[in-house]
């Protein structure tokens, strides 16, 4: 919930071929920068008194999150031309960040120009080079789990998680990632940041990790056949490697997937068409190594 108080002074002045307006002015208590909904109204209703054209230029000299509250309240076809607008006049970069901070888009870049109207070359171009490169990096788990096939020869039942391994490591590094992005988006977090999001992306992977080693531990021991397993070898200790193999992965995902967008806006290169497929090439690999290196290391396996 919003509190506070909101001062709005707006001038506008249209001098012969051009207007001029001062900067909208927010003055929020000692306590919180969240507004009270009736302030929030209140500013909505100022600010839909103002034309289409002016409207979009105080969009550009207004603080992101009040713009996002803003622009919160008033209906999505009016917020849709504001943004559309904004391409208009060359403010694409806090176009996107108000379409990200309302839920418009997924990340806090999209490709230049409108989407349907870039050609399909354009489009190609922009993302047929990481595609291949990571393609062909690709080629690096398939070359693990190769060098590996003694491993699985021993113990088949080890086959069966390789998927879990997988889509855990790609569900949670992508959760981070996509959070991380719209906190960029909306001018919560920046680059310098990094450590602190590193930190707390690491905290809540430990966790994550510690239920969802729990839940395959219970898969693994409840439906699992022993009768076919190596001898010398329990489904206990077959389920707390892969436990512990799936809790590595996690953790390593979310701390990537939390730092990648950071990575990425600091290199000046789009998260949306960077961050998931470097992500998930990312999470196969490192979670095969991770798989192999945990269970041979926790079995003893050759």
């Amino acid at each position: 919930m919003y509190r506070g108080k909101i001062l709005m002074v707006v001038t506008v002045t249209m001098p012969i071929g051009r207007f001029a307006m001062a900067v909208m002015n927010y003055a929020a208590d000692a306590v919180t920068e969240n507004y009270g909904q009736n302030d929030i109204l209140a500013a909505r209703n100022a600010f839909l008194k103002y034309t289409f054209d002016e409207q979009a230029k105080l969009l550009v000299v207004m603080p992101i999150t009040e713009a996002i509250a803003v622009l919160h309240e008033c209906p999505l076809r009016h917020v849709q031309n504001l943004l559309d607008r904004l391409d208009e006049l060359g403010e694409e970069v806090r176009m996107r960040h108000l379409a990200s901070g309302l839920g418009l888009l997924c990340s806090e870049a999209e490709p230049a120009g409108h989407y349907l109207k870039n050609s399909v070359m354009s489009h190609v171009r922009e993302r047929i080079g990481w595609i291949v490169g990571l393609a062909l990096l690709g080629i690096v788990s398939g070359l693990i789990i190769s060098h590996y096939e003694d491993t699985l020869s021993q113990l088949v039942l080890l086959a069966i998680y390789m998927p879990v391994i997988a889509a855990a490591g790609g569900n949670t590094g992508s959760q981070a990632a996509t959070l991380v992005v719209r906190a960029l988006a909306m001018e919560e977090i920046r680059c310098k940041d990094w450590l602190l999001v590193l930190w707390k992306e690491f905290r809540v992977s430990i966790i994550m990790a510690s239920v969802l080693a729990a839940v395959i531990m219970g898969r693994v021991m409840m439906f699992s056949d022993s009768s076919s397993l190596p001898a010398g070898m329990n489904l206990e200790d077959i389920a707390m490697a892969i436990g512990m193999a799936i809790s590595l992965q996690v953790v390593l995902s979310t701390s990537v997937g939390g730092v990648l967008p950071m990575v990425a806006r600091a290199c000046r290169l789009d998260p949306a068409v960077l961050v998931s497929p470097v992500l998930a090439s990312v999470v196969d690999i490192t979670g095969m190594m991770i798989y192999f290196t945990t269970v041979n290391w926790m079995l003893g396996l050759s």
